[in-house]
């Protein structure tokens, strides 16, 4: 038996076993068959599932296809080359929101998963992106547009489509469905086999999809081909948690979503080895770090506990909640990883805090949000009580002020200390574009569109955009500077590998601080943090600083002469003090 044969017999093996899982009643030695011949496989080897497929090297951009545009040219072409003239120093990756033709939520109501939204480009350019940068792709695979084929299928009774979605019977109990919305989530839908009620966990123009119909499942396995073949290496799978429903349960995190995402994983090693499933799955932090599996599932998973807590860190002054929750955080397995972010597209995902932020902490946090512009969007919980479920705002209008003192003229030096928190951290970094830039609340866009979520989607046009990056008296162009120089420093630092050792430290409620250990032991880095808007005496002592070396500051330069020195923090200044340059 030749090696190819042996690992696709191995893949097969895996496969069905996941479907015997997933599938009671189909015969899944045929359906195996089905997938592994839709993934056209030249070459196959079985993945090592301890194996990490990044280092400190790795930070991802996270941007839509038309953040920055220029007249007459493709948002795609624009952004390609902004990344290669801006970026290339800062960033390997680059996450690009949907890039689909859709039909709301800004890209994440997809109406064909094979095309490229003539707005935005075509595949060409998809794929000269990820020749140059490892391409971050949504699989947006919960639900699809209410305008899709398939939908209209569904309406006709045809195929494909026809059994498609996910629908229930008039009076069916849905009282027990977690939701992340407050809309309706039994549509009514006129088609000829009558009045149906379709599911829509998100609302009525995302339809959710039927996995327990296996045909669904062939037909992601079939996009997820299509995007490796584009040359994405990491695949999002958006709303991933939402994925299998069974009446009389939460509808969230149901064994089957587990066992689906396990698949996925396998299919995509077998045909890309360096493949990386990503799960977005905005839930509290218990059932977050179930994606991880036993190393067997997702490789990574995003930390949505970060945003609210560092946010709230910032803007209280005091880091007790945060140092709490980073101290509980399990050090994530070799081969898998945390994604750190601290502003993306959406909100603030504010579930996270579920059990970590006290309710009038909480409170208090929200009501300097609405101070500094921000919105709260809520959900419906079990008892149909209204909940809190995101914060919609700008990164940089968030930290403007603090929750005691307002505005206080140190809204550069929170924003820039919130990067320097989240760039040392266990995992791999991600930055939203516009924080790139200190991008404001686009409060005009929110009026345009009628949706909280605009606020943080703003679009740059590509001349004024490099207008004011070329003005060193703009804040844009000092916001810009001042991140991409901690980027280029992480990029060379052994100890920020995203598996690399980390440890939380003690030194009291105004300052964050926690050690990073490279992986062969040679670097270490103590990252200090003052999270309050006045100054802070460090004595060094506590840090337990080695004598015999030495060290320095990797932000700043500064040599420490004495390990008993006594230093003063600025406000928001961060020391990363490190005993090699990297």
């Amino acid at each position: 038996m030749t090696d190819r044969t042996a690992a696709i017999t191995e893949l097969k093996r895996r496969i069905a076993a996941h479907l015997e899982i997933i599938y009671s009643d189909v015969d899944t030695v045929a359906l195996t068959d089905r997938l592994t011949d839709t993934l056209e496989i030249d070459e196959a080897s079985t993945p090592r599932i301890q194996e990490n497929k990044w280092d400190q090297n790795d930070i991802v951009l996270i941007t839509y296809g038309n953040s920055i545009v220029r007249d007459q040219e493709r948002p795609l072409q624009t952004l390609r080359k902004f990344l290669e003239e801006y970026l290339s120093s800062s960033f390997n990756s680059v996450h690009i929101l949907p890039f689909f033709p859709y039909s709301s939520d800004d890209g994440f109501s997809v109406i064909n998963y094979l095309q490229i939204n003539d707005a935005l480009g075509e595949w060409e350019d998809i794929e000269a992106i990820a020749s140059e940068f490892r391409l971050m792709a949504d699989l947006v695979i919960n639900h699809a547009s209410s305008r899709s084929q398939w939908f209209d299928n569904f309406k006709r009774g045809i195929s494909p489509g026809h059994e498609y979605f996910v629908t229930a019977d008039p009076g069916t109990d849905v009282s027990q469905v977690v939701r992340p919305r407050s809309s309706q989530l039994l549509i009514p839908v006129n088609t000829v086999n009558g009045e149906q009620l379709v599911w829509c966990t998100f609302g009525p123009d995302q339809v959710d999809l039927n996995f327990a119909n296996p045909e669904v499942l062939v037909e992601f396995v079939n996009i997820l081909a299509r995007y490796l073949d584009a040359g994405a290496r990491i695949i999002r799978l958006d709303a991933v948690a939402f994925l299998w429903k069974k009446l009389g349960t939460p509808c969230v995190h149901l064994q089957e979503t587990h066992e689906i995402v396990k698949l996925l994983r396998d299919v995509a090693e077998a045909k890309c080895p360096d493949a990386v499933i990503i799960t977005e799955t905005n839930v509290p932090i218990r059932d977050n770090l179930t994606y991880f599996g036993n190393a067997n599932e997702a490789h990574a998973i995003y930390n949505f506990s970060l945003p609210p807590l560092l946010i709230h860190t910032l803007l209280s002054g005091n880091c007790r909640y945060l140092k709490t929750w980073m101290m509980s955080m399990p050090p994530a397995q070799q081969g898998t990883c945390y994604l750190n972010f601290i502003a993306s597209h959406d909100g603030v995902g504010l579930r996270p805090t579920e059990g970590l932020l006290e309710d009038s902490e909480l409170e208090a946090l929200l009501d300097r949000l609405k101070q500094s512009g921000g919105f709260i969007s809520m959900r419906s919980d079990a008892n149909d009580t209204p909940r809190p479920y995101e914060a919609n705002i700008s990164l940089w209008d968030a930290l403007a002020g603090t929750i005691v003192d307002g505005l206080d003229g140190l809204q550069f030096e929170r924003f820039i200390c919130a990067h320097a928190i989240m760039l040392a951290l266990e995992g791999i970094p991600a930055i939203y574009i516009h924080s790139l830039f200190g991008t404001p609340n686009d409060t005009q866009a929110v009026e345009g569109t009628g949706r909280y979520r605009s606020i943080n989607r703003h679009v740059w046009d590509a001349v004024q955009l490099e207008s004011e990056l070329n003005d060193s008296d703009q804040h844009t162009a000092k916001v810009f500077a001042t991140l991409t120089r901690l980027l280029e420093i992480r990029r060379r630092q052994p100890a920020f590998h995203p598996n690399a050792v980390q440890f939380t430290m003690h030194m009291g409620l105004d300052i964050f601080a926690f050690w990073r250990q490279s992986i062969d032991r040679r670097q270490s880095v103590f990252c200090l943090s003052n999270v309050t808007n006045q100054p802070q005496i460090v004595d060094l002592t506590e840090v337990n600083l080695i004598d015999t070396e030495q060290w320095t500051d990797l932000i700043t330069g500064l040599r420490i002469e004495s390990n008993r020195d006594k230093q003063t923090l600025k406000p928001y200044q961060t020391l990363w003090l490190s005993n090699s340059d990297g």
